[in-house]
C-alpha cells in the first residue's frame, strides 16, 4: 500500500506533491490521501475504505429529482428514425445539387468546413430549421411576438409573409420577469442614457469604466456574500475569456459532462488537461479525482492545481447540481470549485442568491462564483465573485477586463436596478414576491406535467424544464403545433443533445400567470395524445393540484 504525504512549498506557500514508492502525488491534497489500493488513511492514520467513502455520496432519497428513461421500442423507433433521416439526406445528396455556396479552386487546401457538419446542416437540420432561429418583434416577456416566415423550397430558404403573431413566452430566460420595456428597471435604464451615453467605447482598463460599473460590482459582491466581484459585457466571454488566464498547461480540471460550450471553449484555450465526470454524479467525480491524483501529470510531476467546474442549475438538463456533496470531496482533495450559476442566480433560493442560498451554504466554500445577467435580470454580461485577491488577479489578467469593450451604461443601469429590487434595497418587497411567484410556478407546472403523463428532466425546484420527445422528427412536430396555438417554445436535438433525448425546453418565468400555465398545459396535454408524448410509465397523481 502506497502512503501520500506532502510538503509546503517555501517559495509559493503551496503545497507540493512528494514522490512516494514510485508514485507522484498531488500535494493539494491535504485531507483525506488515496493510494494506490482505493484505501484512504486520514491525517490521524485511520484507514477507511473507499466503499465506505462511497457510503457517504449516497443519493438522498429527498433530493427531488427525475430522469426517467424510455422504453426499448421507443429507443429503437428513436435510432430508426435518425438513421433513415440520415439515409434519405444521402440519397437528397446524389440526385440534388445542394443550394449552397461551394468552395472553389481549392485544391491542395484543407476544407474550410467538416463533411459531415455540412451534410448534416444541409439534410437533416434544413428539414426542421423553421423551428429554430426564429426573429421576434417585441419585448420577450410573458409573451413574445413571432415574425411570420415560410419556405417555399423545404428550408433551403425564409421569407417574411408580413404578418405576426403572439405566443405564450415559453422559451426565453426571463425567470425574474425583469425583460420588461416598461417599469423602473426601463425607467432607469432610459436615464442612464442621458446620463453617460449609449456606450463606453472602450476597454475597462482604459476609458471604459464608470461609476455605474463600480457600483455593480460592490453591489455583486455585497449579492453574492464574497469579498470583491468583477463584471463583464458578455456572458458567454466571462467563461470562454477568464477561464485561460486561471488555467496553464499542468493544471486538471474536472467538468461534469453537461457543461456549456463556453466552459469547454475556455478550457481548451486553457492548455489544462481536462476530465469529464458523469453528470452531476458524485460518486464518479470523486473516481476521477482519486485516479487523477494517484496518476498526476504524464511528465510524473503533480498538478498544479485541481479545478471541479460545473453549473449551478444545467441548462439542458433542468438539474440542480449537488454542491454540498462536491463542497465535501473539494475540501477532501484539497481542489478549488468554480461554479457556474448562468441559470441559478435569482432564479434558486429562498433569496434569489443561487445555489448556495438553495441549500444555505457559506458562498465562500466556492472559490469561484461565476453567473450572467442575461436570464434573472433580463440585461447582459456576465459577473465572477470571490476572494479580492482573485479579483484582482483577473482585474490584471483577464482579456475580457484588458480588450473588451465594457458593459453599456443602460446595460448596467438595469441590472442594479434588478438586482436592488431582488435584495429589498427598493424599500418594496416586488423581489421576493418574483422569487416566490418563480418557485410558485415551477412546482405547479412539473406536477401538471407529470399528472399529463409525459416524461421530464430536472429538479422539482428548476425553473428549466425539458419534456423529451425523443423522435427527431416530434421536435418539428410539437414546436410547429405549439405555434399554431400560439405558445412559443425552444425545441432541443442533436447535437445539442444525444440522439435519444430530443426534447422541448419550457423556461418558466415570474410573470406567468395561473391562467396561462393553464393554458398550455391543456394544449401540451391534447398534443400529448396526438402526437404519443406521454411516455411515462410512472404512477400519475390524478389529485388536483394546488397553485
Amino acid at each position: 500500500m502506497t502512503v501520500i504525504k506532502s510538503k509546503n512549498n517555501k517559495n509559493t506557500g503551496e503545497k507540493v506533491g512528494e514522490k512516494i514508492n514510485g508514485f507522484h502525488k498531488n500535494g493539494f491534497v491535504n485531507h483525506k490521501l488515496v493510494s494506490v489500493d482505493e484505501t484512504c488513511i486520514d491525517k490521524n492514520g485511520s484507514i477507511e475504505s473507499n466503499q465506505d467513502i462511497n457510503n457517504q455520496y449516497k443519493r438522498d432519497e429527498n433530493f427531488k429529482e427525475s430522469f426517467e428513461q424510455p422504453t426499448l421500442i421507443t429507443a429503437c423507433l428513436t435510432y430508426l428514425g435518425f438513421y433513415l433521416l440520415m439515409i434519405i439526406g444521402y440519397i437528397n445528396q446524389l440526385f440534388f445539387v445542394p443550394k449552397v455556396a461551394t468552395e472553389k479552386n481549392r485544391d491542395d487546401y484543407v476544407p474550410l468546413f467538416a463533411a459531415f457538419e455540412s451534410f448534416y446542416l444541409r439534410y437533416v437540420y434544413r428539414r426542421v430549421k423553421d423551428c429554430w432561429n426564429r426573429p421576434i418583434c417585441s419585448c420577450p416577456a410573458d409573451t413574445v411576438t413571432l415574425k411570420d416566415r415560410v419556405t417555399k423550397d423545404y428550408g433551403w430558404t425564409f421569407e417574411f409573409t408580413g404578418t405576426e403573431t403572439k405566443c405564450l413566452n415559453l422559451g426565453s430566460y426571463n425567470y425574474l420577469g425583469f425583460a420588461q420595456n416598461k417599469g423602473p428597471c426601463a425607467d432607469d435604464a432610459i436615464e442612464s442614457i442621458h446620463k453617460y451615453g449609449i456606450a463606453t467605447y472602450s476597454p475597462r482598463r482604459e476609458l471604459g469604466t464608470n461609476a455605474l460599473h463600480t457600483e455593480l460590482e460592490k453591489l455583486t459582491a455585497e449579492f453574492l456574500g464574497v469579498e470583491d466581484a468583477i463584471v463583464f459585457g458578455m456572458g458567454f466571454a466571462t467563461n470562454a475569456l477568464n477561464l485561460p488566464s486561471l488555467l496553464s498547461p499542468g493544471c486538471l480540471v474536472i467538468s461534469d459532462e453537461k457543461n456549456h460550450a463556453s466552459i469547454i471553449l475556455g478550457l481548451r484555450l486553457s492548455g489544462a488537461t481536462i476530465k469529464v465526470y458523469k453528470h452531476n454524479n458524485t460518486h464518479h467525480l470523486e473516481k476521477v479525482i482519486q485516479q487523477a491524483i494517484v496518476n498526476g501529470q504524464p511528465n510524473g510531476k503533480p498538478w498544479k492545481k485541481i479545478l471541479i467546474i460545473l453549473e449551478g442549475v444545467f441548462s439542458m438538463e433542468g438539474s440542480i447540481v449537488k454542491l454540498p456533496e462536491i463542497i465535501e470531496i473539494k475540501k477532501k482533495y484539497g481542489a478549488f470549485i468554480y461554479l457556474d450559476e448562468a441559470h441559478s442566480i435569482g432564479a434558486t433560493g429562498n433569496h434569489g442568491r443561487g445555489v448556495c442560498d438553495f441549500y444555505g451554504i457559506n458562498p465562500k466554500d466556492v472559490d469561484i462564483l461565476m453567473g450572467t445577467f442575461t436570464k434573472s435580470f433580463g440585461s447582459a454580461g456576465g459577473y465572477i465573485g470571490g476572494s479580492k485577491s482573485l479579483i484582482s488577479f483577473l482585474r490584471a489578467n483577464s482579456h475580457a477586463h484588458c480588450y473588451a469593450s465594457s458593459m453599456a451604461p443602460a446595460v448596467t443601469q438595469q441590472i442594479l436596478t434588478s438586482m436592488k429590487i431582488i435584495m429589498g434595497l427598493d424599500g418594496t418587497n416586488e423581489g421576493k414576491k418574483r422569487i416566490d411567484q418563480l418557485a410558485r410556478n415551477t412546482r405547479y407546472f412539473r406536477k401538471r406535467l407529470a399528472q399529463i403523463g409525459v416524461i421530464t428532466y430536472g429538479h422539482e425546484d428548476s425553473p428549466v424544464v425539458p419534456m423529451l420527445v425523443y423522435l427527431f422528427s416530434k421536435i418539428g412536430a410539437v414546436v410547429r403545433t405549439l405555434t399554431k396555438r400560439q405558445i412559443a417554445v425552444v425545441g432541443a436535438g442533436f447535437p445539442a443533445t444525444p440522439i435519444m433525448e430530443g426534447r422541448i425546453r419550457f423556461c418558466l418565468s415570474a410573470a406567468h400567470t395561473k391562467e396561462q400555465l393553464d393554458y398550455a398545459l391543456q394544449v401540451i396535454d391534447e398534443i400529448g395524445d396526438s402526437l404519443g408524448l406521454k411516455y411515462s410509465r410512472k404512477p400519475r397523481d390524478l389529485n388536483q393540484i394546488e397553485y
